[in-house]
């Protein structure tokens, strides 16, 4: 009897072992985290005031209220032209802090601003002399003004990370993220005013702060598909037109639908 009490201890001490041992295996994950995407957008702008500046030909001038609008792109049919002309966005995020959620991120839009056609107000000094006018702004009559390759927004960005749902073999689960930065813009300005353009060109021309709330549904552990709400302010410097340069502020609110792939990197731990 003793024999056979042994034998049963010993066989359930060995049982137990093996359920805690792959309990345990089961409980592991790679402590780090990569993830990439790359997506499309829409925008809306805020009014806004673009001032002027052309020392040598006596202007100093502001254009106020002035609306602009996006050019999406993407419309056109995202496989038929190349897919970095549509305004599109890509994300580089990487793990910084397990138990917290959170992560460093590269953020950047490559996002189009156009003045609209409008009878925009005029006020300041032109050809050295003191106006307050409206002038029909289009390029029949001389004007136009381009960031449509790119008002581009570059952010550097905090990123937090909220798990909402993971199914029972963490195939798919469901997370929000919250995200706020800081960076340099980066636009392709090209302009007209008076019949007078400028070289169109990239530069780094002032900086934004952007905040950002996305919800993303991962499958098979890895890729996902994530849609944003973004919140940026824009402050553009020194943007070069012809024997000048021009500044302008602007708020824009965002919609981003982005696929993405999670890399899980390191060694796996509980």
């Amino acid at each position: 009897m003793t024999k056979r009490l042994c034998v049963l201890i010993v066989l359930i001490t060995t049982l137990s072992g093996i359920t805690t041992a792959q309990e345990t295996k089961k409980k592991k994950e790679r402590k780090g985290e990569i993830y990439f995407s790359w997506g499309y957008n829409k925008e809306w702008y805020t009014h806004s005031t673009v001032r002027v500046m052309q020392p040598s030909l006596g202007n100093d001038y502001k254009l106020k209220n002035i609306s602009g609008h996006d050019h999406i792109g993407w419309d056109q049919g995202i496989f038929s032209i190349p897919l970095s002309i549509p305004q599109y966005n890509y994300r580089l995020g990487f793990l910084i802090n397990r138990k917290k959620n959170l992560f460093f991120e590269i953020n950047f839009d490559h996002t189009k601003f156009i003045i609209s056609d409008q009878n925009a107000h005029l006020v300041g000094t032109l050809n050295n002399k003191q106006v307050d006018t409206t002038i029909a702004f289009n390029e029949a009559n001389g004007f136009f003004y381009y960031l449509n390759n790119g008002a581009n927004f570059l952010l550097f960005n905090l990123v937090k990370r909220y798990k909402m749902y993971e199914s029972n073999n963490k195939n798919f689960k469901v997370d929000g993220f919250v995200k706020a930065g800081i960076g340099p813009l980066v636009p392709h300005v090209e302009n007209m005013f008076f019949n007078l353009k400028n070289d169109p060109h990239f530069q780094i021309g002032g900086w934004n702060i952007g905040t950002e709330a996305a919800i993303r549904a991962t499958f098979l552990k890895s890729v996902y598909l994530e849609f944003a709400n973004k919140l940026d302010f824009a402050s553009y410097s020194s943007l070069g037109i012809y024997q000048g340069t021009a500044r302008q502020m602007f708020g824009s609110y965002q919609l981003i639908l982005s696929l993405g792939v999670t890399i899980h990197t390191g060694k796996k731990v509980e």
